[in-house]
């Protein structure tokens, strides 16, 4: 029973006002899964308020205060037992611009993971070409075991700019490899995770020696105009298809999860799917960049351009990752 009305009204609208902010937001955005906790939330707002409207029934003195509950508690209970199919339209600038960001940094445990397993392929590869130059046979893809840097970088910069069909073809060569790798990255978290660090290692190892030997040859310019312009978008990449792996695998592992294999795996594969569509994205852009800037050096353009324009690269794929979306998750927690 309710003694001192006025009170109980004043102590219950934080909860209505918080209940019909709610609501607005699930009307707005029909399409919109919720998450567990606001599920929950959504659900202890629901009870409450209608326990409120029953209470407040017995006051004929507040007709106002109980239209305005029964109008949210049947709004509520439209929205719970709404039957009519949902349709989702694609909308490919606000995926691209709010959904995939989203996605990455909710799943961001998992892009770390593959960062770190970067880190200790490079620097394996490039210890071993330090420490032992033979091992260039083993480390090093691409026939780049049997290439001095000096002597392709003196004949990189004596073609001018002329892309032979050799350059071409070892270009789209890269470009295919990079999509089946990215490709077989992901897909390998079907194995708990473990062919997706091993496929990644193993290339970033190349990575590493190959850096190592132009480095020690007395090449880093070349060796960062010609790879950052690229390798700036094409490494994020396949550290993208790493991190879909890792939630593959955390989805099938389920470790502190209670839901049941088919229930992790469909709630895992929209987020998987937004990664792979980035990464494909991103290797497109790559690509084109490789095909047509990357493979012309000095004299026709200088190193420090090209440093200079994948710096920019990274920093504005930094920004995107980390701040594209942000309004939007700001305005749902509100």
């Amino acid at each position: 029973m309710i003694i001192d009305l006025q009170k109980f009204v004043s102590a219950e609208r934080p909860v209505w006002t918080e209940f019909e902010k709610m609501l607005d937001r699930m009307e707005n955005q029909p399409n919109r899964t919720l998450p567990l906790e606001e599920l929950q939330r959504f659900h202890y707002l629901y009870e409450r308020t209608a326990a409120d409207l029953g209470r407040i029934n017995t006051f004929a003195s507040e007709p106002e205060t109980r239209r305005y509950l029964e109008h949210l508690v049947a709004r509520a209970y439209g929205e719970i037992h709404e039957t009519r199919s949902r349709h989702m339209r694609f909308r490919p600038w606000h995926w691209f611009f709010v959904t995939l960001p989203q996605t990455f940094r909710r799943r961001a445990a998992a892009f770390w993971l593959a960062l770190a397993i970067t880190a200790a392929g490079t620097i394996f590869g490039a210890v071993a070409t330090v420490v032992d130059p033979e091992s260039r046979s083993v480390t090093m893809p691409f026939g780049h075991d049997a290439l001095d840097p000096s002597e392709r970088v003196a004949r990189e910069e004596a073609s001018h700019g002329r892309m032979s069909g050799g350059q071409s073809s070892f270009a789209a060569f890269l470009m295919t490899n990079n999509i089946k790798v990215s490709l077989l990255t992901l897909a390998l978290g079907m194995t708990w995770g473990i062919g997706t660090i091993i496929v990644l290692f193993k290339n970033m190892v190349g990575l590493g020696a190959i850096g190592a030997d132009y480095i020690m040859a007395g090449q880093t310019d070349f060796l960062f105009g010609w790879l950052m312009p690229h390798g700036v978008i094409e490494i994020p990449a396949i550290l993208i298809a790493a991190q879909g792996g890792f939630v593959l695998a955390g989805a099938l592992l389920g470790r502190g999860q209670r839901a049941a294999l088919g229930t992790r795996m469909r709630a895992a594969a929209p987020d998987v799917v937004t990664l792979i569509g980035g990464v494909a994205v991103m290797l497109v852009w790559a690509g084109l960049v490789e095909g047509f800037f990357s493979q012309y050096h000095e004299p026709v353009i200088p190193y420090w351009a090209k440093i200079a324009f994948g710096t920019v690269e990274l920093v504005l794929l930094v920004l995107f990752l980390s701040r594209c979306g942000k309004s939007e998750e700001l305005t749902a927690k509100a």
